[in-house]
């Protein structure tokens, strides 16, 4: 056995790295019958056949996965936002926080376009006030990607965000070897053309990046679902107030006595926050763990 990580999976082909070289390699049939499949990310034992084809025998535990995008054993999300073209989209920004810490992976907000608007920083700030790691990047010099580099080594990071908002190009600035195509935002539509096609690590800053299609918050709700009872533990800026609720029921939505809904009065919660919050709750509250399918 040779043990490796699954760097991009097309077409039923699975690309393994391993210490020395990439193998191509398809998954053992019962993996079907057994509903296992593969993802990019994941951590593999593999045979290599001179007069066969390599094959995927084991899946390692997993530390976390995700659906859509299929990868596994993120340790970092970085959420990708432009400031204009398209313009901020605060409600689905912190759908990919509360779901980033619901998979226990670390959520960092990356501002682009920052050229083409003075004002960002309102967005920057209510972010950090948060409690996350903000960057901000200027797409007509580059300036701000420089940042990211660091954050990547021995880490395994996806990037995220809808169409139109400059993942590709980010990546292109952080590492021109790459090369990844970009596309610009239509008009018409106010949204950019799908570029990425699959899932794919690159190696970049010591670490490995995912660049994933359709990365965004559209596909959480087709394909992750927070229950109502778990959606306080995704929002890290309202750990402070466990427990200080008047009514150990408490919501947090604007019961009386509530600890959250009186920080976010006083404005030591953003208020933005605190509505993406009471959105979401509403959004499940009425479903059942048994009603998801697992």
């Amino acid at each position: 056995m040779i043990t490796g990580k699954i760097i991009k999976g097309i077409g039923g082909f699975y690309y393994v790295e391993t210490a020395d070289t990439v193998y191509e390699c398809k998954a053992r049939g019962n993996f079907r019958n057994k509903k296992i499949i593969p993802l990019v990310g994941d951590n593999v034992e593999i045979t290599v056949n001179e007069n066969a084809e390599n094959r995927i025998e084991n899946i390692l535990p997993r530390k976390n996965s995700l659906i859509r995008p299929p990868l596994a054993n993120i340790d970092q999300l970085f959420i990708v936002s432009s400031i204009v073209d398209p313009a901020v989209n605060t409600y689905n920004i912190d759908k990919m926080t509360a779901l980033a810490e619901y998979k226990g992976i670390e959520p960092v907000i990356v501002f682009t376009k920052i050229d083409l608007c003075a004002d960002y920083s309102k967005y920057a700030d209510i972010y950090l006030k948060s409690g996350f790691t903000v960057i901000t990047c200027n797409n007509l010099n580059g300036e701000g990607a420089e940042k990211v580099f660091p954050l990547l080594k021995n880490k395994t990071s996806a990037f995220s965000g809808n169409t139109g908002v400059g993942k590709s190009s980010l990546l292109n600035a952080i590492d021109p070897k790459l090369a990844l195509k970009t596309g610009e935002t239509s008009k018409k539509l106010g949204r950019g053309k799908h570029t990425t096609r699959h899932c794919e690590l690159y190696k970049v800053g010591g670490g490995y990046v995912a660049d994933t299609p359709g990365f965004s918050s559209l596909d959480l709700e087709k394909s992750e679902t927070i229950l109502k009872d778990d959606l306080f533990d995704c929002f890290r800026e309202f750990k402070p107030y466990f427990g200080l609720c008047k009514f150990t029921s408490c919501a947090h939505i604007n019961e009386k006595g509530c600890a959250v809904c009186a920080a976010v009065k006083s404005g030591d919660i953003p208020e933005s926050r605190h509505n993406s919050y009471v959105k979401m709750y509403n959004d499940v509250k009425n479903i059942k763990e048994w009603e998801i399918s697992k």
